[in-house]
C-alpha cells in the first residue's frame, strides 16, 4: 500500500513535458512544490515514484536498482505519450536515474540536483558490510522535520536497508560507466554545504559529460535542493534552462 501523498503525480500543461525523479529513500512528494511551478510555466509535468518508495522499507529492500530505473523508463514512456518534447529533472539518485535516461532515450534538457558521484566519508559507506551479509539487515536514517513543505515529504523512510545501499552504489558505477554518452544539455545544480553528496560529484559530473553543461553553486540549501530555503532559486533556474 502506497502512504498518503506519496502517489505519482501528473499535471498536464503544453506539449513540453518534464520528468521529476526523486531520490533515494524518498517519494515523489519532495518534488511537489517544484512540479507546480514548473505546471504553471506551461509545462507538463509526471513525477515517479520508484518502485518500492513510498510504501515500507522491507517493500525497497526487495527491488533492484534496475527495478528502479525501469519505474523510470515507464514515466518516460507515459509522458513521451502526452508531450513532443520531454525534458529530465531529477534529484540525488534521481539525477542519477535523469543521466542514465539520457543515455537511452530522446531528451532535451537534464537537470540534476545534488546527484551523489562520491559520497563525503562521514557518511560511513566505507563501513558497509558484503553484500551478502546485508539481507534483512537496516540502519537509522535520520532527517530533521521540515517546514512549509507538503505533508508527504516527511513521510520519508526512517531506516535503510543496507542491501539497497548496495543498489545506490551500483547506480553510483552505472552512471560513471556510462556519463560520457549524455549529450544532452545538462544543468547541475548543487550546494556547497552538501554532507550527503560530496560537491565534488557535480564537478565530475560536468567533466565526463560530452554535451553542453554548466554548474551552478547554492551556499545553504544542504542535501534536500528541492525543499530547502533556496528552493526558489532551484525552481527559476531550472525553467529558465527547460525554456531556453
Amino acid at each position: 500500500m502506497i502512504l498518503p501523498g506519496a502517489e505519482p503525480f501528473f499535471m498536464p500543461g503544453g506539449k513540453k513535458g518534464v520528468l521529476l525523479i526523486h531520490g533515494f529513500t524518498g517519494l515523489p512528494a519532495e518534488l511537489l512544490l517544484m512540479g507546480e511551478f514548473l505546471n504553471k510555466q506551461g509545462f507538463t509535468v509526471l513525477g515517479v515514484r520508484l518502485a518500492g518508495h513510498g510504501t515500507t522499507v522491507e517493500d525497497m529492500s526487495h527491488m533492484t536498482w534496475e527495478d528502479w530505473m525501469d519505474s523510470v523508463r515507464d514515466g518516460y514512456a507515459l509522458l513521451s505519450g502526452y508531450c513532443e518534447d520531454i525534458s529530465v529533472i531529477g534529484h540525488s539518485m534521481g539525477g542519477l536515474f535523469a543521466l542514465l535516461l539520457a543515455t537511452e532515450e530522446i531528451v532535451s534538457h537534464v537537470v540534476t540536483l545534488a546527484a551523489p558521484i562520491f559520497i563525503p566519508e562521514e557518511r560511513g559507506l566505507a563501513a558497509l558490510p558484503p553484500r551478502e551479509a546485508c539481507y534483512g539487515g537496516y540502519v537509522p536514517k535520520a532527517r530533521r522535520r521540515l517546514k512549509n513543505v507538503p505533508p508527504a515529504a516527511n513521510r520519508t523512510y526512517r531506516k535503510m536497508p543496507l542491501i539497497s545501499i548496495h543498489e545506490l552504489v551500483d547506480v553510483i558505477e552505472k552512471t560513471k560507466g556510462a556519463i560520457e554518452e549524455v549529450t544532452a544539455p545538462l544543468l547541475i545544480m548543487h550546494s556547497r554545504d552538501d554532507h550527503t553528496a560530496a560537491p565534488v560529484s557535480a564537478d565530475y559530473i560536468l567533466s565526463h559529460v560530452k554535451g553542453q553543461a554548466r554548474i551552478i553553486w547554492l551556499e545553504e540549501s544542504g542535501h534536500l535542493l528541492p525543499l530547502a530555503s533556496e528552493r526558489e532559486r532551484v525552481f527559476e533556474e531550472a525553467v529558465a534552462f527547460l525554456q531556453n
